[in-house]
């Protein structure tokens, strides 16, 4: 069994080491520089740690990078960094553009490391099974391979990017109608509406007060997923207006007591939603 190694072993991150611990492969990480949370999820998980990314680098046949989309590109110089003789196959699993995947890809094969590109759909494999991860490149079938539990590995083709643009696609609906729906509960708010609103949508199935809450936890990491969303969007020879409007709304949300909170344990109710939307 192959030995994968985390770069990121927050919420996904772990989740995902998890799932292909579950299936019998070893799965290392380091925790130099990471935080409390990130521990426990990590012992959580029952991950080996390693004492810093070189030994992890080290250690993997096959490196996962997890990280917010801010942080790919620098992931990636931090791997070509290390003191490490060993090549693994890298798998980038972030939210970015098909450019920045690209870019990231130039920067590994630089120092011999070959990539494969990813893209998580779905929540963490330890909140809600069932998540997919689209992989594409040379080497996808070599990740889809993997003895992934709770997870189902879909490959999209041999073109690096392939996945980062469904992905993309994919993320600006569902983060989209997010930041659509909180932007509208901020304006009923607002006009002393909210409660009308919240009736009005509720007839057509949207409940949307646990789903701002959760969002606003993580809000800070989807400001710069809505503007690689832009930039693919402007790449494709469209408008990218209309996501650098959701990441100011996404900006707004992470200023909120909501964002103080960690999405596995925000204790949510209507009340405290809409106290938190209220301008001040």
């Amino acid at each position: 069994m192959m030995t994968v190694g985390l770069v990121g072993a927050g919420h996904m991150g772990a989740g995902l080491g998890w799932a292909l611990r579950q299936g019998g492969h070893s799965v290392v990480t380091t925790l130099a520089g990471r935080s409390v949370r990130t521990a426990r999820m990590v012992a959580e998980a029952e991950l080996t740690t390693l004492p810093d990314l070189t030994a992890v680098v080290e250690a993997a046949d096959v490196l996962l990078v997890v990280t917010p989309p801010a942080a790919a590109e620098a992931a990636g110089a931090e791997i070509v960094a290390t003191s490490a003789d060993a090549r693994p196959l890298v798998v980038d699993l972030n939210a970015i553009a098909p450019s920045t995947v690209e870019r990231m890809a130039a920067t590994l094969g630089s120092a011999g490391f070959d990539l494969v590109d990813g893209a998580i759909s779905g929540p963490p494999p330890t909140v809600r099974p069932g998540a997919r991860i689209f992989l594409s490149g040379p080497a996808a079938d070599t990740v889809a391979g993997l003895s992934w539990r709770h997870v189902e590995p879909v490959v999209v083709g041999e073109a690096v990017g392939a996945a980062s643009a469904v992905k993309m696609c994919t993320a600006s609906v569902y983060k989209g109608v997010t930041a659509v729906l909180t932007q509208a509960l901020r304006t009923a708010v607002r006009h002393g509406v909210e409660r009308t609103v919240l009736a009005d949508l509720a007839e057509d199935g949207y409940e949307p007060t646990r789903q701002i809450a959760v969002a606003a936890t993580k809000a800070w990491r989807f400001v710069p997923e809505m503007r690689q969303i832009a930039t693919t969007q402007r790449e494709a020879g469209l408008p990218g207006e209309l996501f650098e409007a959701m990441a100011l709304v996404y900006e707004e949300l992470a200023r909120t007591d909501l964002a103080a909170h960690d999405p596995e344990t925000i204790d949510v109710t209507t009340e405290r939603v809409l106290a938190s939307l209220r301008p001040v």
